[in-house]
């Protein structure tokens, strides 16, 4: 197995820091990783060299305001742009899967989301389900009240303060809670991982530890709206493969329910290959738990299964 860590350039100029992660055979098949919030690609070195290992090409990359992406375009962490910056995260997307599957000759990805990356993935299938071969949507949430309420702000605040401050009140507003079914809980990010070793490495990471802007807000809950709209959703194509996975004492999910609530809108749309796994006491982070093996092997045996013909 060897891997490359690549600057790609979107067609707007936008320097995209990505990496490939190749067996030493000819790929028996390629998933493509979407990250989360306040995180970045490198994040997910482990997971895809333990992928890699076992004959798959793994290819990630980080997301506009995310990780290198920052610096290497000069803008602040937790800011997609000035506009437009959802559907610019989504089209990059695309256009980094097709760059890589031109110039390492890979088959059609199975497209993975974490967190965010899932909103991402959701949207991305709307747009382009005949790009990929499968889907796993991982720490997913549903679409409220709340974050159309949460989307009204931010706007507001945005225009109020500048697209690019630090969205401090929002983030206490989203986030402040998480922690509230853990019993003596240890910092205000143990909701991410029962791991308390993968919990400081976050918090020590400025890569991770940081509060967004109020225009990743606007864009984001604008994205996320529209990605969870009935219309939108019958655009995805019926025979699309989806696997819904989350931790059971994952806050961002609502404990499960809203991964099925997200696993049943696309039933309602005619896709019914849709399957949920919750494991249980897992919190958000299921790729960084105490027992995270498990969930490496479910995701294995998934690939396994999409590519034995």
């Amino acid at each position: 197995m060897h891997n490359e860590q690549l600057i790609l350039q979107a067609p707007d100029g936008y320097q995209i820091a990505a990496a490939i992660y190749l067996p030493e055979q000819t790929p028996r098949g390629y998933l493509h990783i979407c990250h989360g919030m306040s995180e970045y690609h490198q994040r997910y070195d482990h997971f895809a060299r333990f992928i890699a290992e076992q004959g798959y090409a793994v290819g990630l990359h980080s997301h506009r305001g995310h990780g290198d992406n920052a610096h290497l375009n000069g803008t602040p962490l937790g800011y997609y742009g000035p506009e437009e910056g959802f559907h610019k995260v989504v089209t990059d997307v695309d256009f980094v899967i097709q760059h890589l599957r031109q110039t390492y000759q890979l088959p059609k990805p199975t497209l993975l989301g974490h967190s965010m990356g899932s909103i991402v993935v959701r949207r991305y299938i709307e747009l382009y389900s005949e790009h990929v071969q499968s889907v796993i949507i991982m720490g997913t949430l549903a679409h409220s009240a709340i974050h159309q309420i949460g989307a009204v702000v931010a706007k507001t605040m945005a225009k109020r303060y500048g697209g690019d401050a630090v969205a401090s009140f929002i983030d206490r507003l989203s986030f402040s809670g998480n922690n509230r079914k853990i019993k003596s809980p240890r910092t205000p990010k143990d909701w991410l991982s029962r791991d308390a070793a993968q919990v400081d490495r976050y918090l020590d990471d400025p890569y991770c530890n940081y509060t967004s802007t109020y225009q990743f807000y606007a864009d984001f809950m604008e994205g996320f709206e529209l990605a969870s709209r009935p219309s939108e959703i019958a655009k995805i194509r019926k025979d699309l493969s989806i696997l819904c996975i989350s931790g059971s004492a994952d806050p961002i999910g609502s404990y499960g329910k809203g991964v099925w609530k997200v696993a049943r809108t696309y039933y309602t749309a005619g896709i019914s290959n849709v399957t949920v796994h919750l494991f249980d006491d897992m919190r958000h982070e299921i790729l960084n738990e105490t027992n995270n093996d498990v969930i490496y092997h479910t995701i294995l045996q998934w690939l396994e299964k999409k590519n034995e013909n």
